[in-house]
């Protein structure tokens, strides 16, 4: 949240002169009590200032910036995560892109049947294979695909601080949230979702508006 001039100027008189009044601020401020209400209420809901009655506000030490960390980390990866766009294995680089350019995504999830994850094929790796001069209409994903232990997946458990740190990390549009299951003994990986840097990035913003 962005604080106004008049209420950073309250949370400076209360840092430094608190527990105080709103009588007393409003006195500083040259202004009636009545006018600072508002702000005083958002700066107490927002947890920047608390208020004890017949004490009067201090400052909580919290900052807007703090609180935006605060909310972020209780933010599961489950609660924002979108529907994931996925291929098959034996889909051929041709329909890939196709299919990238249809659904309008940079990245595409390689599954095997149920669903179960076998690779990653970002923008990047099907404009090399376009110009590198193969028949890209009979060339399968799984050529060019990244598979484990090179993928980088996120759950649903997850905060999307840590989903975050992941897609920078990697320098990666999109990570599958995936959920382990048992495939016939052995585990597998399904995708369920997929968080990307625009999911991130709406985020910041809502939180930054107060939403």
């Amino acid at each position: 949240m962005e604080l106004t001039k008049r209420q950073e100027q309250i949370v400076e008189i209360v840092k430094r002169e608190g527990p105080i009044t709103g009588r007393q601020i409003a006195e500083k401020l040259s202004l009636i009590r009545a006018t600072l209400r508002p702000d005083l209420t958002l700066l107490t809901m927002a947890g920047i200032l608390e208020a004890r009655p017949r004490v009067g506000y201090y400052f909580t030490g919290k900052t807007p910036m703090n609180l935006v960390a605060k909310a972020l980390q209780r933010i599961k990866v489950g609660d924002v995560k979108s529907v994931p766009v996925v291929i098959r294995e034996n889909t051929t680089v041709y329909d890939a892109v196709v299919q990238m350019f249809l659904e309008d995504v940079g990245t595409l999830f390689v599954v095997r049947e149920g669903g179960y994850l076998e690779g990653v094929v970002s923008r990047k790796d099907l404009l090399k294979a376009t110009i590198g001069g193969s028949d890209i209409q009979k060339m399968p994903i799984s050529v060019i695909m990244t598979r484990m232990p090179n993928l980088i997946t996120t759950t649903p458990d997850e905060s999307v601080v840590l989903a975050a740190k992941k897609l920078a990390s990697r320098e990666v549009d999109a990570v599958p949230v995936v959920r382990t299951v048992d495939d016939n003994g052995t585990e597998a990986l399904e995708v369920i979702g997929r968080i990307t840097k625009t999911t991130i990035t709406r985020i910041f913003v809502e939180l930054a508006e107060g939403k």
